[in-house]
């Protein structure tokens, strides 16, 4: 494919969404409405983000995949001359899997929402908040330009802040005002970071400023890093780091179906992207004072998430299984974090690769949560596992304790609803063969041997804290599918018992001790099958083939930490 039509399609996927976005508010034609004005509104968000899908599948098609360390499809126009500000546009082996998994994700939410609208103001405000959302997430990997990133790093945020709260659930105001304050706040210290490049090295162009020989030779040590610490501190919190992490789990738990999707597959990439896009090449000086501090923030996060999750699984805790995801989201984010501060081909590369399984693989789980909420009213762990009655199966010791599903199990009840959440739950711990698995190991490897200069004797001990964390996460993670799906309850103090009567009634049987009768839970539907399908298919792409997603991000990620060569 040509320059020009490459140029169109980059161009055309950050401008469609937001044409897109005001033509919802707008009224739809006589021969557009049907009978229902709201699904014809929500018609026109599936409408919208499937064209934008089918032009970033188009541009991923007519990359060059031989060059992928190059910047294609690029575009630049001065913008505001006196500044030196540019619209400058490009794509290159880092950035092309995350538009990709950006517009994938949002179509599907789109999908999902035009059968599962939910609760809240008009449709057409949400049609035109999740387009918006999308653009700004699109301009954020697509711009190259360090003002054209801030802004369209910050255009994110009112979408969001809107969707939590006004489509959310429970303490859905308070969450969407921790969301909001944090980001904002972090990006206020970002934004002086960015200005203080800009006006010491006389550029905001982050191509010209990757280059060893370019205007970086203008930035000094101190400047480094000052600028690393201020911008550091904005990608943090999106990111989401440990401290700086708070907000995510409120605003996960409030937020809906599709907001909690977006939220995990791709704005929390927006944080890391930074620091490979601009920390890496940019400031490497700084990048390399502050990557022990890095890691160890991230080794934290990683131990920290999964102690946060074995936490809310315990029979009694009132965990919601929502918010452990979201918390598993912290511990995951650490290892992207730990790739990168290593500051090696490898490491990156985990990085980059953990991004896109992260995206594929809790964007699924938040799905199905979402889908168990409205199948069930609740996502309270205590209560999904308290109606799955069964005798103990027959026998004693190790036998009597074996995961077998009751009858009122999901596994029973809707055996493919039950064993697509048992899927996605063991892709996220990391089985080899699923995309989970590739970016965790090759992130760990990174911190096996870090770039020269970075003690490894620091950076071996963050690494044992990951392997730590990796076990932690496949047992918070097999206690979720032991409850949820098989009907147990689980005492992390003792065994797991399998429909055996409960004091706290956790088995849901009658005072006689006869099992009471389950709810009833719809398996899985057509529109189902078509919105999490793709995400399942891709993590199985991904795991078995891994060089599909490496081949584009290595070459890339070897200039960038080469200083363009």
């Amino acid at each position: 494919m040509n320059h020009t039509a490459l140029q169109f399609l980059l161009a055309g996927l950050v401008v469609l969404p937001l044409v897109g976005a005001l033509a919802a508010l707008l009224p739809a034609p006589p021969g557009l409405r049907g009978k229902n004005p709201d699904q014809a509104v929500l018609r026109h968000g599936v409408t919208v983000t499937g064209v934008v899908l089918a032009a970033a599948i188009a541009l991923a098609a007519g990359f060059d995949h031989g060059h992928p360390a190059r910047m294609q499809a690029t575009t630049d126009i001065s913008w505001i001359p006196a500044l030196g500000i540019r619209i400058h546009l490009g794509v290159d082996g880092i950035s092309l899997p995350l538009l990709v998994l950006t517009a994938l994700l949002t179509f599907l939410c789109a999908l999902y929402s035009y059968f599962r609208m939910p609760t809240g103001p008009s449709p057409k405000a949400f049609v035109a908040l999740l387009l918006t959302l999308e653009a700004g997430t699109l301009a954020t990997f697509a711009v190259l330009d360090l003002m054209l990133f801030f802004l369209a790093f910050e255009m994110v945020l009112i979408p969001m802040y809107f969707l939590i709260a006004r489509w959310g659930g429970a303490q859905r105001q308070a969450a969407a005002w921790k969301f909001i304050l944090y980001t904002l706040l972090g990006s206020v210290v970002m934004l002086l970071g960015l200005l203080l490049i800009g006006v010491k090295s006389g550029t905001f162009d982050m191509v010209a400023l990757a280059t060893d020989n370019g205007p970086k030779a203008q930035l000094s040590h101190t400047v480094q890093l000052l600028a690393v610490l201020a911008i550091g501190i904005g990608l943090a919190v999106k990111s989401p780091m440990w401290p700086l992490h708070s907000w995510l789990p409120d605003a996960h738990t409030a937020a809906p179906t599709v907001g909690s999707v977006l939220l995990a597959g791709v704005l929390l990439k927006m944080g890391t992207y930074g620091f490979v896009r601009i920390a890496l090449p940019i400031t490497p000086e700084g990048m390399h004072t502050f990557a022990p501090y890095l890691a160890a923030l991230a080794a934290v996060g990683i131990i920290y998430g999964s102690l946060a999750c074995l936490a809310l699984v315990r029979k009694g805790a009132g965990g919601d299984l929502k918010r452990l995801i979201a918390y598993s989201s912290v511990g995951h984010m650490g290892f992207v974090l730990l790739g990168i501060a290593s500051m090696t081909p490898t490491g990156v590369n985990g990085a980059l690769f953990a991004n896109i399984a992260h995206g594929l693989i809790t964007g699924l789980l938040f799905f199905m949560v979402g889908a168990l909420k409205d199948r069930t009213g609740s996502t309270d762990l205590d209560t999904l596992a308290r109606s799955a009655p069964a005798p103990r199966p027959a026998g004693s010791g190790a036998a009597a304790l074996l995961p077998a599903p009751s009858g009122a199990a999901l596994y029973a009840r809707a055996p493919r609803f039950g064993g697509l959440l048992a899927f996605g739950a063991v892709a996220s711990l990391g089985l080899p063969g699923l995309a989970g698995f590739w970016g965790e190991m090759l992130a760990m490897f990174g911190a096996f041997r870090p770039a020269a200069g970075l003690s490894r004797p620091a950076f071996l001990t963050f690494m044992v804290l990951a392997g730590l964390g990796t076990l932690l996460t496949a047992a918070y993670l097999l206690l979720v599918v032991r409850r949820v799906c098989m009907g147990g309850s689980v005492d992390l103090a003792g065994a797991a018992v399998l429909g055996a009567a409960d004091p706290d009634g956790e088995t849901g049987a009658d005072p006689d001790g006869t099992p009471a009768p389950a709810p009833a839970v719809p398996d899985l539907a057509r529109y189902e099958y078509a919105a999490w399908t793709p995400l399942a298919a891709l993590t199985v792409l991904a795991g078995l083939w891994p060089a599909a997603l490496l081949g584009l991000t290595d070459p890339a990620v070897q200039q960038l930490l080469g200083g363009g060569k």
